[in-house]
């Protein structure tokens, strides 16, 4: 009887990963090569660059998997890919190698939408989980017990440096589906996140640095808001001409569940000039490549930043949160949706976490949230969203090629 091992790679930005999943609901293994420190003397990823890492990587990280995974190439029944949205460049290279390995080994191949990996993410933690408290989640034919808490409908944030969209994420006959609810118009909030971080003078990638920095300031001490997002009149219904409004359309989408990340980073910009921050952060960008880790204690903060710039921080993520807080719950009311799926880069941060675990509580939903391994880029996401089409025999052909703008959902 075939194991139902499928070997993904993910390669759609600034991460060459692959791992190798058990019927969608285990990781033998996961694999990640970061290029942070390619890139973060530039405040941000050099899509040249990234391809030319990815190139170096892609062997060496597949053959990590492999024998983290205790198996060979003959041993798996598929390969599964990213095959969009991400850095086209990047993604051709995830692309070919798997294209090549399919095609060596006469294994089937598998495109995977890296939204829906992300939503996977969190599907196939719980469906772990599930599996080592009762081995009674997986039936006798191998699939996922109906009532398992990975194959039950859902609210889906995915909240990254790339995007951050809201889905209603529905199986049926084992089959996901995906309906988008709302997206940003601009920025994601992880690209918000990244360009405060480097206007600050901090390092990439900036949600790290200011999730630790953001604790030991005053959240309420800058009083960042969010307008109202209306529908422009003189669109007339059409997208805006934005990166996001290429990828998803906004025509038909409620504005209540629309997020727009670019006035409150001109906010910050406007702020750090009116206080005169730019020559303090100007200086501070040297001193950040010679620290070896985040900042642990309020001292090691202040050694860093000022405490007005730690008050600066501080509002502007409790404002961010705030507002991926409010409108993902008035989603959640609106559909009725009784459970929801934090996924993506963001999902790692703390506030974010607590915050949201505190509000599902109160209205009395379900909450879950991937490990912070699996909130990053990584390929166990990838492979465990190839399943269910494997079981369905929904193949990519061989002049499968990348998509650096594919959506998910209507």
């Amino acid at each position: 009887m075939s194991r139902g091992l499928i070997l993904g790679i993910e390669s759609s930005c600034d991460e060459t990963a692959a791992a190798v999943v058990e019927r969608g609901a285990r990781a033998l293994s996961s694999v990640v090569a970061s290029q942070i420190t390619t890139h973060a003397r530039y405040g941000g990823v050099v899509p040249e660059l990234a391809s030319r890492e990815h190139l170096r990587a892609i062997v060496p990280v597949v053959r990590a998997a492999l024998a983290e995974a205790q198996i060979t190439l003959a041993d798996l029944d598929a390969i599964a890919v990213t095959s969009g949205p991400g850095l086209a460049g990047a993604l051709l290279v995830g692309i070919t190698y798997a294209k090549a390995l399919a095609f060596a080994q006469g294994l089937p191949l598998i495109a995977v939408n890296h939204l829906e990996g992300h939503i996977h993410a969190v599907l196939l933690q719980q469906r772990e989980s599930a599996t080592a408290e009762a081995s009674s989640a997986l039936d006798g034919t191998g699939r996922n017990s109906s009532d398992s808490p990975g194959n039950q409908s859902a609210l889906a944030l995915v909240v990254s440096g790339g995007h951050t969209h809201l889905y209603l994420a529905r199986p049926t006959a084992g089959i996901w589906h995906y309906t988008l609810i709302g997206r940003t118009l601009d920025d994601a909030a992880g690209e918000a996140y990244d360009k405060v971080a480097k206007l600050l003078g901090l390092g990439y990638p900036g949600g790290p640095w200011i999730d630790a920095l953001a604790r030991f300031g005053d959240p309420l001490a800058v009083p960042f808001s969010f307008s109202q997002i209306k529908t422009k009149l003189h669109l007339a219904g059409k997208a805006p001409r934005t990166k996001a409004a290429k990828t998803a359309p906004i025509a038909n989408l409620d504005p209540h569940f629309l997020f727009s990340f670019s006035g409150i980073k001109t906010a910050v910009l406007r702020y750090v000039e009116l206080h005169t921050m730019r020559e303090e952060s100007a200086a501070r960008v040297s001193q950040m490549l010679a620290l070896p880790r985040l900042p642990q204690t309020k001292q090691e903060a202040l050694a860093l930043c000022p405490q007005a710039t730690l008050d600066l921080i501080a509002s502007f993520q409790h404002a961010v949160v705030g507002d991926l807080l409010k409108k993902t719950f008035a989603a959640a009311e609106s559909l009725d949706a009784s459970r929801i799926l934090v996924t993506g880069g963001v999902a790692a941060n703390r506030e974010l976490r607590t915050r949201f675990t505190a509000e599902a509580a109160r209205r009395h939903l379900e909450i879950a949230f991937p490990t912070l391994a699996l909130s990053t880029d990584n390929a166990a996401m990838i492979a465990a969203a190839a399943w269910p089409r494997f079981q369905a025999g929904e193949f990519a052909t061989q002049d499968l090629s990348a998509n650096p703008s594919l959506a998910l959902g209507r």
